[in-house]
Parts: structure tokens; C-alpha cells; sequence
């Protein structure tokens, strides 16, 4: 396309229009296995820009992609015209109606950022995918999606109850109920929207298209089914059968995906929030069929939830050590487990249920255990479970488990046999089968592995599709149940509901849609579901050269491509974790683990450049991670963008030269050392005019202020301290670069608090190198590596733990420092020598080593913030665990993700907006509101100064807070 028509589109929208490389490379794949180019992205504001999008693409011929999350697995979220994407602006909860108890809401709302604002009304929206924390309600409407809830609360398609729409001619159109007389006024009005009433009354009142709609299409008894049009779904209404329903064009549109029209407002029918009280009875077996034959009497239960793990599943999580705790409820080695969840509104009426719950799996006899768990027990079942499928399609190498037959959905009553012809498919493909299965709803998620860039593999990838798709028919299934037909399986409606039926979905798609311009190539007319893959087939792997070590990836490359595109990295503040603070301000796709792992995917991949990396779309994509390292715990595929950040920086500026302000910050540390020695000088500088010149002109945003450096001998410091008996044994304190120079306070506390409790304390000094990591330094960071190594090895030996108080400089030796040795055996021989202050003390406390006895019994209230290398590398109870020592200490955690800062990150006049965006976003209210006599408690040196400026609070290490609750002194 001429470019200058994509110049007079942008001028013309409210909202922004991009046709860069790095924009069309990031959407050009969504969480399939699929890749296309788009023409440009499109973010419009409103309606008014969604009708000047479908006139342009109505004039110039080319298509109009929907898209919020981009977690669709078929493929649904990309093609080569314009992707619209509605989650930046579409994202306003328009009006509650909590008498009739229905919602209105824009598509780009996220489905559990709803449910909190529905729940101080004792009302939620009930369909609950697995990506609930992301997806948004358009994208659920698109793919008529379901979850674990639906065998209680139904499908998306059950609780739409209007629909404001822009057809094709840039008209609007409100789908909604409307009785026999109304549809017949519909059908004689001249609009586009009358003429779509006239057209499907034509269609469907004909006796033989409904005969043949029942005859081919799924069993109407399988609730979860999105193959092609829900035509089927039209007939069950008073203007086509004896239903007393009203006829309601939205069964139409739910599961459409975005190729009918373009939605803007969505009505939905909300439920009361779930009984209080609840129990999982987990029914085991010793064998797969024993499991599949208790479905469907248990199913004649009220269950909230009938799900299904079998023991691929379970023997994922026996070695996980995070997992273990998990598995308290697995008795002996199941083959399958039944998680079946009961609830009431009482715990009489809860007893009551279970009761009769487990006569019927009595009565069966096939289980042979069915513990019965309540509380936080459930959570942490479900948790084993969803742990279990991350384990298991977390692969290294090219071979993934590929979603292609992963949504197949039978009658309740086929299946077990089903399941037994399943998986002699299977094993005819020497595939093993694994079974994770919503069992209740009659549906089973399975992925082939497979590795797609081979066309050996590519073969079976349609043959293996095919043969599901055969077998779905037979037993007159959904081979959509709730992921959607797409790319992946539009292919096949023909086969699944006869060509007759499918010529009724492409007259019906060129009613709604004669110029095809919404979202192409899905559900009529399909693309070839073997082609357009998102890698080259039978390609020459690129080689890519690195510093750091990637060999646990296979390579840099193939790191970035074990991201899948579930889109775990657009959830945003509102929802538990940290991934991805600059993302949680912009709203923006670059800004995503996955948008950055795509464009380094990509550009590693097509570059025709010297050194691969050299590209300015790497650098605009990493410019705002702040190397918080949530990415690497958790995305499910630890995708760690902090690692791949170094690496590109290190390599981009080799070609491009490194800048006097990333030297200013990567050397850091050395600066430091110079300034301590006339630190009341360098201090006075800092706070006069004189120190905003050194700001301006070192591109550092002049509303930030500068830390304060000091010099201070701690071994003399310790010395005085050498009286006090040390009965506890010897440990190693590391006085990193920070604790130096900067936060001597903080060493002095950690002596004085050692000390005093026992331990002989000997101090290690050295610089570990988090400023050179930070900034892509990597050659003066590994020279620090080998050095400290050395010193490390020899603590090791000796058996001294070594615990440090700067969470990036002591986690360094945990992480970041395996990848600077070909053998990273080296690095973890001396990682688990290594130790928070935290970890060292909460672990003593434990032992019964450290008690609350020589500690305060003042009562005081803290609130702790925790760094994010601790959050990703280690955990937040440890803190808590330190802090509640004091016996009337009330601790809480504020569940904050990033503050912020990271580092140099927040000093840089270019990100010092984002910096506080995103400290205002949960840490700085939290902290203000917080009474004047609450301790602030925050371990990372950042993480302080950026509470102080954004906050006006200071905040002390734990150690601190610790020390002086000391009785001792």
C-alpha cells in the first residue's frame, strides 16, 4: 500500500496509527503458532475513529483485525491489514445496573479487573479462562470463552446481552433481545441492520437448512462449542422454533471473532458471587478410565468445578520444590485425579453436599482415595495443577507443545471412548498422550509435541489435526470448545458441519461483511492452517555470538523464542505480581515481556547486519525494562528480559559506541569511592545550585535528588564490637559498592545486630557489579565476576554463609553471575552459599537460634516493601518472618510490584516520568497512607530513595528496624 495513505489515515484518527517496523514486528503474532506482517496498528479512541478504520478499509480493500490481549491460541489475533487494538483506549466500565444485575462495558476491559469492581455488589461475571487476568471481555466475546466455571455459570455466550456495534458501512447497530413482533418490524426497516434481520429470517426459516443445522452440527448438549457461526444457536428462539426465548443476534456474534462487525459496547448478564463456604473432594485412580467413567455421575452433582490432571501432570511437580507443599493431598501415584469442588451457604448445607457427593463415588467404587479439602487447600490444589501444566510446556529446544487439537469438547456420555480412540491416534503418531481436561464440560486440552520449524513436522502437525478433527466428528463433538477456530482449525468446518451448512456460513459472512474487511481468513474461507507459521521451515539456524552464557536456552535466539504469547506480562497493577512495571504505565505492547522477546525473536532472525543486534527497534523495545526481573519467575516460559536486556546492550553499543552518561553510571561505584573521600564537599555540591548543573548536563532529571556519599572504616567499626561473645559460629557480612559508600548506616546496623546476637561476624568487601550489569558493561563486569569468585570459592570452602543487605548486588551472585562461565557449575557451586540478611536470619529463626526474647516488646506497626530481585530470586516471607520477631511488631506486606527507580533507570531525565508513574501507581499511596509512626521498611537501596523522593518518607532497611528493636545495645 502507498505509504502516503497510511500518513492521511494517522492525521485523520484521534487516536495513533503506527506503520514501524518494531510496531508490525510485535504484532505480527499473537499466542499461536502463527506469524503475519500486518499493513500498520491502529489504537482508536472511539466510535468515531472505528468508522473512519472500517471506511478506509471498506475503500482500499483490506482487513480489519481485532485484537485486546492477543492471547488467542488459533491465531485469531493476527493478519497482514490493520490490527486494531483496543485495550489501550475501549477500556471504560460504562454502568451497572445492579437491579437487573447487568454490566456495561467496552471490550478492552480486563475480565478479573471487572470482578473487582463488580464485587463490593455481590455480583461477578462468571466465565473464567485461564487467562482471566489479562483477557479481556471483547476477546472473551470473540472466542465465546468458557474456563473451569462453566459447568455452573455457563459460557460467554450465555451472559452477552447487547451488542453496540459499527457494521461494514460504518453504520452502528445495538444487537440485543427482541420479541416475535419486533424481529418482523426489524426485518422491514431499509437499514443495513433491518437488512441483516431480512437475510437470516430468509435463511433459517427454510425447514431444510434447520433440519440440516441439528443433523451436522456438535450435540446441543455440549455446552462449550464455537465451531464456525452458532447458527444453531439462532433456531432456539420464538421467531424460528416453539422456545419462548426471544431471538437475540448476539448468539451470533459471541465466538464470531471480530468477523461480523466491530463491537464497542457489550451488556452482560452478571451472577451473584459463589456460596462462602466450599470443599474439593480429589478422587483418585489407578487408571485413566477408572477416572473417565465417574465423570458423568459425578456431574449429576451441583459442582462449581469437574477438572481433570492426570499423572504426566502430577510427576511434573514431584521434583519442583516450590510444588511440594502442593502436593499434600496426593495419596500414593495416582493415574488421574478428579478435582471436584463443592459450595453452600453454610457449612450444614457444604457437609450436606459432600456427603452426598462421595455415596456417589462410593457406589462407583473406581477411586481409591478421595480426600476432601477446604480453605486455602483448594487454592493450593489448583495451583498444583496449573503448576503441573507450566512444567510441562516449559520445553528447551525447538520441540513445544504445539495448540492445534488442544480444544476438542464431546458429550459427557462419549468420553471415555472418546479418550481410548484419542489416544490410539496418539500413539500412531508416537505422541504421549497427557490429559488436562475440563472434565465436567466434556473437554480436553492436549498439545502434540512438535517442532515446527521442520516439515517433517509441519506434515504431522495437518495430520495429526486431521485425524482429531475425524474422530470430533464422529462422535458429533466440538473440535472448538473454547479456544476458537481461527487459523488453526477454521480449515476443517466443512468436515465438522457438512458443506452444505458451511455455505450457510459464508452467505451469512457476506451479509455482515460482503468486502471482507473484517478479520479475513477466520471461520469462511480459511487460511491454509500450515502456512504462515511463525518460523521458517527447514531454515538455517542464524548464529548468534554471545558474552553471557545462554547454553540453558540453546542460545540468545531460542530464549527469546520460548516465549509463547500467553500475555502473563500485559496483567496489569491491579492484578498480584510485577511483570511488567513499565507496561503497567504505558499500557503499551512494546513494553511487555513479550513484545520485547518478539522483537529481539525477530530482528536475531532477519537481520543482514554484521552484528545482529545492531538495530534502533532493540533499543527503543528495551529502553523502558528496568531489569526488575519478574519476568524470569513469573512468565510461565521465565522468559528473563533483564538477562537479554545486558546481553543487547553490550552488543549494540560494541558497534555504536557507549555514551558518557552510561559510562558516568556503570562506573558508578568507582565515583563513589573518589567522593567519599571529601564526602562533606561532594554532599555540600550535590545540594547547590551547582549540583542541578551537574544534573542538566549529565542528562539526569533535575526533580531528582542525588544520594549522599560517605566514608566510613567498618573494621574499625567491628573491632568495637570484637568484645561482644560470639557463641552463634562465624559468618561473612558483604559490604557491597551501596553499603559502602552510600548506605554505611545500614552496614553499621547489620554489625551492630549480628554482633549482638551471637554471631562472629567477618566483612568481605567488593563491588559486584550491578551498575556495569545494568548498563551492558559486560566486559568489566565479567573481570569483577572472576574476582569475586575466587573469594566466594573460598567462603564456601571454609563453610561461612555469606550474606549481604543490597538485594541486586548479593542476588548477582545467585543469577547473573552463572552466565559469565561456560560451565555455569562454577557460579552454582557458590549461589547457594549466598544469602539475603533476610534469608540468614528468618532461617536462624526458625532453627530456634534467634528469639524474640532479646528484642522489644514496644508495640509498633511496619510495612515492608521488598526489592524485586528478591521478589524474583527469593521470596517475601522471609522479611516478613524477620520482622515479626519483635513480639508486638504488626507487619504487613504492601503489595507493590516495582517502586520504580531500578537503579540508574529512575535517574534519567527521559524515564523520570515512567519512574513515578509506576511508583504511583500502588507503592507511593500505600506508603502516604500509612500513619506518620508506621515504619517504612525497604531493603533495596532504590527503592529508598525513590519512597523519599515520591513519597516525602523515609524508609529503613529491615536490618534497621531490626537493630534498633534490639534490647541489647
Amino acid at each position: 500500500m502507498d505509504i502516503s495513505l497510511l500518513v492521511y489515515l494517522k492525521k485523520e484518527l484521534k487516536g495513533e496509527l503506527f506503520y514501524d517496523d518494531l510496531s508490525k514486528t510485535i504484532y505480527a503474532t499473537d499466542a499461536s503458532v502463527y506469524r503475519k506482517i500486518p499493513l500498520a496498528v491502529a489504537f482508536p479512541k472511539d466510535s468515531e475513529d472505528l468508522k473512519i478504520l472500517v471506511h478506509f478499509a471498506t475503500k482500499n480493500r483490506i482487513g480489519l483485525i481485532p485484537r485486546t490481549a492477543g492471547t488467542s491460541l488459533a491465531g485469531q489475533c493476527v493478519g497482514e491489514g490493520i490490527i486494531v487494538d483496543t485495550s489501550k483506549y475501549f477500556t471504560k466500565i460504562l454502568h451497572l445496573n445492579e437491579e437487573k444485575r447487568q454490566v456495561v462495558v467496552q471490550p478492552g476491559v480486563v475480565r478479573d479487573e471487572l470482578n473487582r469492581y463488580l464485587k463490593p455488589f455481590g455480583l461477578f461475571f462468571g466465565p473464567n479462562t485461564s487467562t482471566s487476568n489479562r483477557c479481556m471481555i471483547g476477546g472473551m466475546v470473540g472466542n465465546n470463552s468458557s474456563g473451569t466455571t462453566s459447568i455452573q455459570y455457563g459460557v460467554t455466550r450465555d451472559k452477552v446481552v447487547s451488542m453496540q456495534t459499527v457494521l461494514y458501512d460504518g453504520s452502528e447497530a445495538k444487537f440485543e433481545a427482541i420479541s416475535k413482533s419486533a424481529f418482523k418490524l426489524k426485518t422491514e426497516e431499509e437499514t443495513l441492520e433491518g437488512k441483516l434481520y431480512k437475510v437470516i429470517e430468509n435463511e433459517l426459516a427454510n425447514v431444510g437448512i434447520q433440519d440440516n443445522i441439528i443433523k451436522e452440527f456438535p450435540k446441543a448438549n455440549i455446552h462449550r462449542r464455537n465451531t464456525g457461526y452458532a447458527v444453531d444457536e439462532l433456531l432456539k428462539n420464538d421467531v424460528f422454533s416453539s422456545s419462548k426465548e426471544q431471538f437475540n443476534m448476539c448468539k451470533l456474534l459471541s465466538g464470531s471473532e471480530g468477523t461480523l462487525a466491530f463491537t464497542t459496547e457489550i451488556t452482560l448478564q452478571l451472577d451473584v458471587l459463589p456460596p462462602e463456604h466450599a470443599a474439593m473432594v480429589a478422587t483418585h485412580y489407578k487408571t485413566l478410565e477408572d477416572c473417565l467413567s465417574d465423570v458423568a455421575p459425578v456431574m449429576k452433582h451441583p459442582l462449581h468445578l469437574c477438572e481433570m490432571m492426570d499423572k504426566v501432570i502430577l510427576d511434573c511437580t514431584k521434583n519442583n520444590r516450590q510444588q511440594l507443599a502442593n502436593r499434600f493431598f496426593v495419596k500414593d501415584d495416582p493415574a488421574a485425579i478428579l478435582m471436584l469442588e463443592l459450595k453452600a451457604e453454610s457449612k450444614a448445607a457444604l457437609e450436606k453436599k459432600i456427603g452426598e457427593l462421595q455415596k456417589t463415588i462410593t457406589l462407583s467404587g473406581l477411586s481409591y482415595a478421595s480426600p476432601v479439602l477446604y480453605g486455602d487447600d483448594i487454592k493450593k490444589a489448583i495451583e498444583l495443577r496449573k503448576a503441573g501444566l507450566g512444567l510441562l510446556g516449559n520445553m528447551v529446544g525447538d520441540k513445544k507443545a504445539v495448540a492445534c487439537i488442544e480444544d476438542t469438547a464431546v458429550a459427557l456420555e462419549d468420553l471415555k471412548e472418546f479418550i481410548a480412540e484419542f489416544t490410539a491416534i496418539m500413539k500412531g503418531y508416537k505422541q504421549s498422550a497427557v490429559y488436562y481436561a475440563h472434565a465436567g464440560a466434556g473437554e480436553l486440552h492436549l498439545r502434540p509435541i512438535l517442532n515446527l520449524k521442520k516439515s517433517k513436522d509441519v506434515k504431522l502437525f495437518r495430520q495429526i489435526t486431521t485425524d482429531v478433527a475425524k474422530l470430533t466428528k464422529k462422535y458429533k463433538g466440538s473440535f472448538s470448545g473454547e479456544h476458537g477456530d481461527g487459523i488453526v482449525r477454521a480449515e476443517f468446518i466443512p468436515l465438522m458441519i457438512g458443506e452444505t451448512n458451511y455455505q450457510l456460513l459464508k452467505r451469512v459472512k457476506s451479509y455482515f461483511d460482503p468486502f471482507n474487511i473484517f478479520n479475513p481468513g477466520k471461520i469462511v474461507d480459511a487460511l491454509p492452517m500450515d502456512a504462515s507459521l511463525r518460523y521458517e521451515i527447514d531454515r538455517e539456524e542464524p548464529e548468534v555470538k554471545t558474552l553471557l552464557n545462554f547454553s540453558d536456552s540453546e542460545g540468545i535466539l531460542k530464549a527469546a523464542e520460548k516465549c509463547n504469547g500467553s500475555g502473563d506480562c500485559r496483567k496489569s497493577h491491579q492484578m498480584p505480581g510485577g511483570m511488567c512495571p513499565s507496561y503497567h504505565a504505558t499500557k503499551n505492547e512494546k513494553d511487555t515481556t513479550r513484545g520485547r522477546a518478539n522483537a529481539l525473536r525477530e530482528f536475531l532472525t532477519n537481520s543482514d547486519k554484521p552484528n545482529q543486534f545492531d538495530h534502533k527497534e532493540l533499543k527503543e523495545v528495551f529502553d523502558l525494562c528496568l531489569s526488575c526481573k519478574a519476568c524470569a519467575s513469573e512468565c510461565p516460559s521465565n522468559v528473563d528480559v533483564a538477562t537479554l536486556k545486558a546481553e543487547f546492550q553490550y552488543q549494540y553499543q560494541e558497534t555504536n559506541g557507549y555514551s558518557a552518561r552510561s559510562k558516568l553510571f556503570a562506573y558508578n561505584t568507582r565515583i563513589n569511592a573518589l567522593s567519599s573521600k571529601i564526602a562533606g564537599l561532594t554532599n555540600i555540591v550535590y545540594d547547590s545550585p551547582v549540583g542541578t548543573l551537574l544534573k542538566k548536563s549529565s542528562g539526569v532529571a533535575i526533580e531528582r535528588s542525588l544520594p549522599k556519599v560517605h566514608r566510613f572504616n567498618f573494621e574499625n567499626f567491628l573491632k568495637n564490637q570484637a568484645s561482644k561473645k560470639a557463641s552463634k559460629g562465624k559468618v561473612v557480612l558483604y559490604i557491597d559498592e551501596f553499603t559502602r559508600y552510600l548506605d554505611i548506616e545500614v552496614g553499621k546496623d547489620a554489625i551492630l545486630l549480628l554482633a549482638n546476637l551471637g554471631y562472629e561476624v567477618q566483612l568481605f568487601y567488593a563491588e559486584s557489579g550491578r551498575t556495569y550489569l545494568s548498563k551492558g558493561f559486560l566486559n568489566q563486569a565479567k573481570a569483577l565476576v572472576k574476582k569475586n569468585v575466587t573469594a566466594l570459592k573460598s567462603y564456601k570452602n571454609q563453610g561461612l554463609p555469606v550474606i549481604g543487605l543490597e538485594p541486586s548486588a548479593i542476588l548477582s551472585f545467585r543469577d547473573e553471575y552463572k552466565r559469565f562461565f561456560e560451565d555455569p557449575e562454577i557460579a552454582e557451586k557458590i549461589a547457594d552459599n549466598c544469602y539475603l540478611i533476610e534469608e540468614f536470619l528468618s532461617n536462624e529463626i526458625s532453627k530456634g537460634s534467634i528469639t524474640s526474647d532479646v528484642f522489644t516488646k514496644e508495640s509498633k506497626q511496619v510495612k515492608i516493601h521488598n526489592h524485586c530481585h528478591q521478589k524474583a530470586l527469593s521470596n517475601q516471607k522471609v522479611t516478613f518472618d524477620m520482622l515479626n520477631l519483635p513480639t508486638n511488631y504488626e507487619v504487613t506486606i504492601i503489595a507493590s510490584g516495582c517502586c520504580g527507580m531500578a537503579g540508574s533507570f529512575g535517574y534519567e531525565k527521559e524515564h523520570y516520568e515512567v519512574s513515578m508513574q509506576i511508583g504511583e501507581l500502588k507503592l507511593f499511596p500505600a506508603v502516604r497512607k500509612a500513619k506518620e509512626d508506621t515504619i517504612i521498611s525497604a531493603n533495596g537501596t532504590s527503592c529508598r530513595h525513590q519512597i523519599k523522593d515520591g513519597a516525602q518518607r523515609t524508609a529503613l532497611h529491615p536490618v534497621s528496624i531490626l537493630r534498633q528493636a534490639l534490647l541489647i545495645k
